[in-house]
This record gives C-alpha cells, structure tokens and sequence, in this order.
C-alpha cells in the first residue's frame, strides 16, 4: 500500500510545527516527525486505527498521538493522510469531503 499525504496535511504538519516552537524550540521538529512515524505505519495495518466519529464512515479513520490527530482515507491500494490536528477541535465533514472518493 502506498500512504499520501494531502496539501492540507502538510500545511497542519508545518502549523503545528510553527505553534510548537512558539514555547520550545527544540521540540517541534521531533514531534512532527514523531507524527509523521505513525502515519508512514498506517499501510501495514489500515484498520488499526478507529472510525472517525465525527463521520462514522468506514474508510476514514484516525491515529491518535498524545492530542493530535491523524485523519487517513482508506482508498483501496493506497491511503490518503487528510489532516492532522488537536485533538480538542471536531473534524467537519466539509473539511475532508473534497477527498471521500474511495476506491474499492
């Protein structure tokens, strides 16, 4: 399975990184690339993480990493990383609805 990562994705890795840094800044990075570790492992098990219930649609799901969120769409032979983001915030269907075309 081949993992993607979204524009959208990218630009909340980049926001992330930048609000870290505002009170370390020599954590950030290390954070990031923890998040982006977790979602790099997503292919050797698609269903590991659970149902977003926000959506409750089977083909998109999340990983959780201490308050973030790693919002992926299963898309037949590859997966689709949407967003990421605090874990405190709700996920809009409008902000991954662009996306939910899934191949089965």
């Amino acid at each position: 399975m081949r993992l993607r990562w979204t524009n959208e994705a990218l630009k909340r890795l980049q926001e992330i990184e930048e609000f870290i840094a505002m009170d370390n800044p020599s954590a950030p990075a290390k954070f990031v690339n923890k998040l982006i570790s977790l979602a790099e492992r997503i292919p050797e098990n698609p269903k590991k993480g659970r149902i977003v219930p926000e959506l409750s649609i089977e083909y998109i799901r999340e990983l959780l990493h201490q308050n973030y969120r790693i919002v992926y769409l299963i898309m037949g032979k590859s997966i689709e990383v949407l967003t990421v983001f605090e874990g405190h915030q709700l996920l809009k269907k409008e902000d991954v609805s662009r996306s939910i075309n899934p191949v089965k």
